[in-house]
């Protein structure tokens, strides 16, 4: 009996701890459910008051307050010689190193005076070809020199044959003028010239006043005999009458009457060989000596035209022969003084005074870099050394687009060595390329710089070339200004707007912003001292938000920042969004513009 109270103990025990069990089960899912319940209210009454609801971490504020306000800008660069000689290779093609001098070491005075020699290139090749062509300059010395004095001969027989035949044109008309008379050569010459039908030249003849020379002489020598024939046989006739009349009158033989009437007959036959020989003067002597002179005459001044033209072909076959030897007498002396200057340009030595720096330069898009040293292949015009002035240095640096405006020759800047970190040096802008850097434009489209130099004041002997810099340029400086972090102002709807922090939560608020730097920007109207700003504003805005702005339905938010690219933080701005820089930059010069009255 006893077991049996034991076992129903033990069953009592049982049910109780089932009941307990049931008991902490439902409050277990009582408190759960009451837990989901709080987090669904919480999460609905957060959407509700809107969709981009401020988390804890968004809500950082910061106090609008007043301080100085400093514009900079800041880049990196390298150190560079203000002025700096690069010397080429001018050797044509391909040569040698045999010898260079260290890199590093120092050129003086002493050492240009005397001529040091900075780097030497192999000129056997040339050398061996130097010969050859001394050579062919002697040949074409030889061949200028008788060509030139071909020239010379050409030109003296040209004048001597000239000459001739100029005398030539002048004695045939001498001849014409001879023979028929100056007036009437004259006359005849110009009617063949310029009358339309010219006059046969036996009209002379009927004129025998006008004519004169030769001709005339032959014309009176002709009338003069038949005037004397004439003459002669009328005393022949009248002393035949007499002796016929002494015949008739047994006076005198009939040998002497048969004499007289032999010497009538002997006149009478002269009188007409002189009559004929007249007509034949006048009507084929005398028209063909001077058809012939005249022709002379002519054919002189044909021959002078003749040897003229000669004359000029000759010379010009002379001179291009002259010009021919010249130019290829030229053309080899150039191509030796060439090669002179090629193997004196195989050692150069020290222009001037500088450091010297091997110019070990990228050949080109990705091909593998050209080393200088002794025994290493160099190309016409590629640079060998460089020798930079160190006694000015500059320090050069790429300003990104959206601040190069901000940059102007004359400002001041602070340059920081990152071979001496503890050292600040000072200087001021030097120049500002008109034109992006076509070097970076190709590697990146996208970025684009403004190569620009900063003069480092004062001589420093432990800057080198090539050192890594940090610039600071002062642009603006601003005294007692209401400043706020860059990140606070936002672009809503064209306008520049903060979220000012109230009692009924973030309360949007338009601003007009001025000047700013990589950190702060100034406020000119829009916000008070002590105002407590949202560090990060809203990305979207409810129907229920304060500024009463809505929410478009499928339309992605603009003013969402994109995240800077890597070669946008290589800019002044590369700690903020390149869009929030833009919208800073309108704002700041909507803030200079002044307000109408």
């Amino acid at each position: 009996m006893t077991k049996n109270k034991s076992i129903e103990n033990k069953e009592i025990s049982r049910g109780t701890g089932r009941r307990r069990f049931r008991r902490v089960m439902k409050w277990l899912l009582g408190i759960v459910v009451l837990a989901v319940i709080a987090a669904g209210t919480a999460f609905l009454v957060s959407m509700k008051s809107t969709t981009s609801a401020l988390s804890s971490k968004s809500l950082g504020t910061f106090s609008v307050r007043r301080d100085d306000l400093i514009v900079t800008v800041t880049e990196s660069g390298s150190i560079k010689a203000r002025k700096s000689i690069d010397i080429k290779s001018e050797v044509e093609g391909q040569a040698t190193i045999i010898s260079l001098v260290p890199e590093g070491t120092y050129i003086t005075e002493d050492d240009v005076k005397n001529g040091k020699v900075l780097f030497e290139l192999d000129s056997s090749s040339l050398e061996e070809e130097l010969a050859q062509r001394e050579i062919d300059l002697a040949a074409s010395e030889a061949s200028y020199a008788e060509a030139k004095e071909g020239y010379e001969i050409q030109l003296k027989q040209n004048e001597s044959d000239i000459t001739e035949d100029q005398l030539k044109v002048k004695f045939a008309l001498m001849d014409f003028k001879k023979y028929l008379g100056e007036t009437a050569a004259k006359e005849f010459i110009w009617d063949a010239n310029h009358a339309t039908n010219p006059a046969d030249i036996g009209f002379l003849l009927s004129d025998t006043n006008s004519l004169g020379g030769a001709a005339s002489q032959q014309f009176k020598e002709f009338v003069d005999n038949i005037t004397l024939a004439e003459m002669r046989l009328k005393r022949a006739m009248n002393q035949l009458d007499g002796t016929q009349k002494l015949y008739d009158a047994n006076f005198v033989s009939k040998t002497e009457l048969e004499g007289d009437i032999l010497d009538v007959n002997s006149l009478n036959i002269q009188k007409e060989r002189s009559e004929i020989a007249l007509d034949l003067f006048k009507l084929y002597d005398f028209p063909k000596e001077a058809e012939k002179l005249l022709s002379d005459h002519y054919e002189a001044k044909l021959e002078l035209a003749r040897t003229l033209a000669r004359a000029r072909s000759k010379l010009a076959q002379a001179l291009a022969t002259l010009k021919s030897a010249e130019a290829r007498y030229n053309l080899r002396k150039n191509r030796l003084d060439k090669l002179k200057r090629q193997i004196n340009a195989c050692i150069i030595k020290a222009p001037a005074t500088g450091l010297v720096t091997y110019a070990s330069s990228d050949s080109g898009r990705g091909r593998r870099e050209r080393v200088i040293e002794e025994g290493a292949t160099v190309y016409q015009r590629q640079g060998i050394i460089s020798l930079p002035n160190t006694a000015e240095m500059i320090a050069e640096i790429n300003v990104h687009e959206s601040s190069v405006t901000k940059v102007r020759p004359g400002q001041s800047a602070k340059i920081i060595i990152d071979a001496f970190p503890d050292k600040v040096f000072h200087g001021e802008v030097l120049k500002v390329a008109p034109l992006p850097d076509p070097q970076r434009s190709w590697l990146s489209p996208d970025l684009k710089v403004y190569t620009t130099q900063v003069i480092i004041e004062g001589t420093y002997e432990f800057l080198k070339p090539g050192m890594s810099a940090k610039v600071e340029i002062l642009v603006e400086q601003l005294d007692d200004v209401i400043i706020v972090p860059v990140q606070v102002v936002a672009n809503r709807g064209g306008k520049k707007v903060c979220y000012c922090l109230t009692s009924q939560g973030p309360q949007q608020r338009e601003v007009k912003t001025g000047a700013f730097n990589d950190t702060f920007v100034e406020i000119a109207e829009g916000l008070q001292v002590a105002e407590e700003v949202l560090l990060n504003p809203p990305r979207l805005i409810d129907q229920d938000d304060s500024a009463g702005y809505k929410k478009k339905q499928k339309e992605p938010p603009g003013d969402i920042p994109k995240q800077p690219t890597q070669q946008q933080r290589r800019g002044p701005g590369r700690n903020r969004p390149e869009r929030e820089k833009r919208n800073i930059e309108d704002s700041a010069a909507d803030a200079r513009v002044p307000k109408k009255p």
